[in-house]
C-alpha cells in the first residue's frame, strides 16, 4: 500500500470512528428512552451515521467531483442489501437469541465498515478518487 493509499485508509478509519459514534450514542440514547424493539433504533442510528459518514468521505477521503446524486444512489443500493441483511439479522440475534443489542450494533458496525470502504472505492467513487480541486 502506497502512503497516498494510507492516509486515504486512516482518513476512512477516523471518519468512520465518528460515524460510529454517533450511531452508537443514537442507538444508545433511543436504547434507554424508549420501549422499542431492537430495529427501529438500529434503523434510525445507521442512517444518521451514513449522511455523515457519506458526506464526510466524499469530500475529504476520497477527494471525488463527481456528481453528488449519483453517489448518493449508489450508496443508496448497497444499503438496500446492507440494511436489511443487517436489520434482520440483528434483530434476530437480539430478540431471538438474546444477544446484548450494543454488542450485535457494534458487530453490524464492524461489518459496515469493512464493506462500505471497498465498496466506496471500488464502486461509488472508483475513477473519481482525488478530482476535487
Amino acid at each position: 500500500m502506497d502512503k497516498k493509499e494510507l492516509i486515504r485508509t486512516i482518513k476512512f478509519t477516523l471518519f468512520s470512528i465518528s460515524a460510529g459514534i454517533i450511531e452508537i450514542v443514537l442507538f444508545t440514547l433511543l436504547d434507554k428512552f424508549t420501549g422499542w424493539a431492537y430495529w427501529p433504533k438500529y434503523l434510525i442510528a445507521l442512517i444518521a451515521s451514513v449522511i455523515w459518514n457519506f458526506t464526510l468521505n466524499r469530500e475529504y477521503t476520497f477527494k471525488s467531483a463527481n456528481n453528488v446524486p449519483i453517489a448518493m444512489i449508489k450508496v443508496a443500493i448497497f444499503y438496500a442489501i446492507f440494511t436489511p441483511v443487517s436489520t434482520i439479522a440483528g434483530n434476530y440475534l437480539a430478540e431471538n437469541l438474546g444477544w446484548n443489542d450494543i454488542l450485535v450494533t457494534l458487530l453490524n458496525m464492524a461489518c459496515n465498515f469493512i464493506l462500505e470502504y471497498l465498496y466506496d472505492k471500488y464502486v461509488v467513487f472508483r475513477g473519481s478518487i482525488d478530482t476535487k480541486k
